[in-house]
């Protein structure tokens, strides 16, 4: 299990934008490795069915910036079997070298805790160091558990600033935690670090994008430290 300080890599940055489309957007995204945790790449709503060349060189570059990556893939709220989101993590890493898993789309009922600790396993067993689960709300506690971090809230700022938080959070190191933010002013924005550790998660990450794809819009900060060059 990889454990990083909320102080030194806190952000985890949903990159789902074709780099070829947006190569600024990626290009920010490697100057900033001292506080970039992790980018969840995300090719095509999961791998895809073949290797995409402008991922793999983009893949490289992030590598080489210090830049640990998660394959995204869905698990449908526990609805995708078993082998088919396995298959999904072996073609990231045939094909991509990441080195962990994004599992969006999670369950969080316990009666799936079962299947998605299997999941977590099977990651493992295929080398991946780090084992993200996004239900996007807090799930029953036994996703910490299998987890090595967990999505406990996506959504818009102004739902964010006013979460409830389970007391069970407590029971586990806040870098167990991570939230994502969209729709959300330049100042929410800038203070989204601490606004998520008052409500417990360790790792962040806010966009003003909206709509269908928020995400394709980059973090304010990523970018005016991209252009200025420094981490």
């Amino acid at each position: 299990m990889t454990t990083r300080g909320p102080g030194e890599r806190c952000l985890l940055v949903p990159l789902y934008v074709h780099p070829g489309a947006d190569p600024a957007a990626w290009e920010a995204t490697a100057a900033n490795g001292a506080t970039v945790a992790w980018v969840v790449f995300n090719p095509a709503s999961g791998p895809g069915g073949a290797p995409q060349s402008e991922f793999v060189e983009a893949a490289a570059v992030l590598r080489a910036a210090g830049v640990p990556l998660l394959g995204y893939v869905d698990t449908d709220y526990g609805r995708r079997g078993h082998h088919e989101v396995v298959a999904d993590i072996e073609r990231y890493q045939e094909w991509y070298r990441v080195e962990g898993v994004f599992l969006d789309q999670a369950a969080t009922a316990p009666d799936l805790l079962a299947h998605y600790r299997r999941l977590a396993v099977a990651a493992r067993s295929l080398e991946a160091r780090q084992v993200v689960l996004n239900p996007g709300t807090h799930p029953d506690p036994g996703y910490a558990e299998l987890a090595d971090v967990v999505v406990t809230f996506e959504g818009g700022a102004d739902s964010h600033r006013s979460l409830l938080v389970p007391g069970w959070t407590s029971d586990f190191p806040q870098q167990r935690f991570a939230h994502l933010v969209h729709g959300a002013s330049l100042e929410d924005c800038a203070g989204i670090r601490e606004t998520a550790r008052r409500h417990r998660a360790g790792y962040c990450y806010a966009t003003p994008g909206s709509g269908d794809n928020p995400w394709s819009v980059v973090m304010p900060e990523l970018l005016l430290t991209g252009v200025r060059g420094t981490p």
